[in-house]
């Protein structure tokens, strides 16, 4: 004990008399461990925030959407018809016969064409939705209440509406009690939702809208109030099509029930079509798993790029301690001489490359983490900027995570890195024949 505490303060001291020397080589353990932990923790950040995109659309749903066939797209530009597609009310039925044990299900009916309040016209994003919605589809509500059984069972003119909807149609008003006009129907509003995180995101991909902009009714009032026809006039062309359900969300019990459950009703919906030209299916869950597993990739990437800054630190520690050997040949004869062996000069020269990658790691960890934080932070800022602020988009963020883990990981390999390193040219030291080394100018 008392021969490795000598060393240790050896190294130490050999250390402290060149500062700079010492700083320097310790700089590429530095950015190395620092860029190790701040790149995973921009990509466990982007992972978290993408993973919480898609777990809005509920990890236990499966989602079937209608959707028209390109052909019918092609005549409804050609022609002025109601064209026919989608999910029938007999699917319904049928779906909810064969599953109804087995997942809770919730449709989704589009009505109208236009939202009008005043001189305010919007191409209408409205829909006929079974009350279990908010629970199913992780809606909130930020202000009122949503819709109930008892607004379903009385066909009742009341409506809940997204943020965006209570922005672009009531920016100095309460819209609570307040009345919107889809077509020429008019809705009281009984409820504002909170903002939906999938807007512009990864999510509105998969819902194929923002969410934000959608008008909620109940189901029964769309069926038997404004009917299964959806007349639009976009582009100076006229479309018309009857749709009966326009979604339909199945929600099981267990995540392990998902993936057989999607299977099992896809073959129950191609049995009843000629292929699934007319509707899709998506399933988080599936979306879920895949985006972990590019997550990971991203993050293994992040770490090979980094782990590249902690191979060249070692590098740069190898190159100064075989210039140290060098410049230390007499020092290294003279200890042989008063009887240090080959193993005491290994471990002086081990000692002091370990000391350099442990101080060299600890600072790395301090900037790591501070920039993951720094960046979290002032990303979000840099739009608010006089000069940058007209380069950056108004919704600019780069969501951070810190994983402990990728702290661990760095100081590991950063030590590591300076006994590997450090090894050869404490064995070159060691080596050196005493007499000539004691000779040595």
């Amino acid at each position: 004990m008392a021969f490795l505490l000598e060393t240790i303060r050896l190294g130490i001291a050999n250390l402290r008399l060149h500062k700079l020397r010492s700083f320097l080589t310790a700089l590429g353990i530095i950015l190395g461990v620092a860029a190790v932990i701040c790149m995973v923790s921009i990509g466990e950040g982007s992972k978290q925030e993408a993973l919480r995109q898609i777990e809005q659309l509920g990890a236990r749903n499966i989602i079937v959407r209608s959707v028209r066939p390109p052909e019918v797209q092609q005549q409804g530009q050609e022609r002025s018809f109601v064209v026919k597609y989608g999910l029938k009310w007999n699917d319904l039925r049928i779906i909810e016969e064969n599953f109804s044990d087995d997942a809770r299900i919730v449709a989704l009916k589009e009505i109208g064409s236009e939202v009008i309040r005043g001189p305010i016209k919007q191409t209408s994003q409205a829909y006929g939705v079974d009350p279990q919605l908010a629970e199913v589809a992780n809606l909130r509500v930020n202000r009122g209440r949503y819709l109930t059984d008892s607004d379903n069972t009385e066909r009742a003119m009341v409506c809940v509406i997204g943020v965006e909807v209570a922005r672009q149609f009531f920016p100095l008003e309460d819209p609570l009690g307040n009345t919107i006009r889809i077509d020429e129907k008019a809705l009281r509003i009984v409820g504002v939702l909170e903002p939906v995180g999938l807007a512009g995101g990864a999510g509105s991909a998969l819902v194929g809208r923002d969410l934000n902009l959608d008008i909620h009714v109940p189901i029964q009032t769309a069926r038997y109030v404004f009917g299964d026809s959806v007349f639009r006039r976009t582009s100076g062309s006229f479309n018309a099509a009857e749709v009966h359900v326009s979604e339909l969300y199945l929600t099981v019990p267990e995540r392990d029930q998902v993936v057989g459950l999607a299977k099992r009703l896809e073959r129950v919906l191609e049995s009843r079509r000629d292929g699934m030209t007319d509707v899709t299916m998506v399933v988080p869950f599936e979306l879920l798993e895949n985006a972990e597993r590019a997550a990971l990739r991203g993050t293994l990437m992040l770490m090979a790029i980094a782990g590249i800054s902690l191979l060249v630190g070692g590098i740069g520690i190898m190159n100064i301690m075989l210039a140290t050997v060098t410049e230390r040949t007499r020092e290294i004869g003279i200890r042989r001489a008063l009887g240090a062996t080959r193993r005491h000069i290994v471990w002086q020269f081990l000692v002091e490359t370990s000391v350099l990658s442990l101080i060299g790691g600890l600072i790395g960890v301090a900037i790591g983490i501070g920039l993951s934080l720094l960046l979290g932070w002032a990303v979000p800022m840099l739009p608010n900027m006089p000069v940058l602020g007209r380069f950056i988009p108004a919704d600019a963020s780069l969501p951070t995570q810190l994983a402990w883990w990728s702290v661990i990981v760095a100081m590991t390999v950063a030590v590591l890195t300076g006994l590997i390193f450090g090894l050869y040219p404490a064995r070159k030291a060691a080596r050196q024949d005493p007499i000539v080394a004691l000779r040595h100018d």
